[in-house]
């Protein structure tokens, strides 16, 4: 597709171009709703650059972590890229940091956050439809790579995932912002986001095509592994909350 577009005499890479625009729009929907509901735009706008560096740190770490079995190819091989998982849980481990040294309050952070990914990443997930990365299996409807950032996903028709992910990013940012916006659902939206996104990867994992980069273990992706723990760690969490809320009631 287009991994470059040119601007001003410059090459720009499509993905961080449309990444960037994930996190300006990201950030100034959870900007709008922390100031709606009493929080100084300071600082929401503080916990969202702490956990932008986590999710640097987080995303190259996991990315290098699953692809170590190719070290003979080069440290920039290994770490060049990103996972999104790694991100995500490095920019919340940071973020969480934060609010607790900050004494800050949970809600509304977490609720908002829960929102914010999600439309980051319909955003984002574009960028890497228009670079040719997560590049889907081959399909009878689809498009064809011609100048993909990774060579061997050029010249075949593949299945648009990238942009089903995007759209189902968008649909999920939707249905919690409605809840968001309704007052539903109060400090439980970053498990409900969490939840919910990691069924969606489960099953979008099936139509990647690119298996070589993603490191499979006994029939399943990394980020299908991840999946399953988070589900697991959440099932396990609102059990436990179950469980104290009844005992509080009796």
């Amino acid at each position: 597709m287009y991994p470059l577009i040119h601007i001003a005499g410059k090459e720009i890479p499509t993905y961080a171009l449309m990444a960037l625009i994930g996190a300006l729009v990201a950030g100034m929907f959870a900007e709008h709703q922390a100031v709606k509901r009493g929080v100084h735009p300071f600082y929401i706008i503080e916990v969202m650059l702490y956990s932008v560096i986590g999710v640097v740190i987080g995303g190259h770490l996991l990315y290098g972590l699953v692809n170590l079995r190719h070290l003979d190819q080069g440290l920039a091989y290994v770490w060049g890229g990103q996972v999104f998982y790694g991100g995500l849980f490095g920019g919340l481990l940071t973020g969480a940091l934060v609010i607790k040294k900050k004494k800050y309050p949970r809600y509304p952070y977490y609720d908002i956050a829960a929102c914010a990914i999600p439309l980051f990443h319909s955003i984002a997930r574009i960028g890497c439809f228009l670079t040719g990365c997560c590049y889907g299996i081959p399909s009878a409807v689809g498009f064809v790579y011609t100048e993909s950032a990774v060579p061997y996903a050029n010249g075949v028709v593949r299945f648009p995932v990238q942009l089903l992910e995007s759209a189902l990013n968008l649909a999920l940012f939707g249905v919690l912002y409605g809840l968001l916006r309704g007052g539903k659902g109060k400090d439980h939206l970053l498990s409900l986001y969490l939840g919910s996104y990691a069924l969606l990867r489960f099953g979008l994992e099936f139509l990647r095509g690119d298996d070589v980069l993603r490191g499979i273990w006994w029939g399943l992706s990394t980020s299908q592994w991840v999946s399953i723990s988070v589900a697991l760690a959440l099932l396990v969490y609102f059990i436990v909350w179950r469980v104290r809320a009844q005992s509080g009631k009796s």
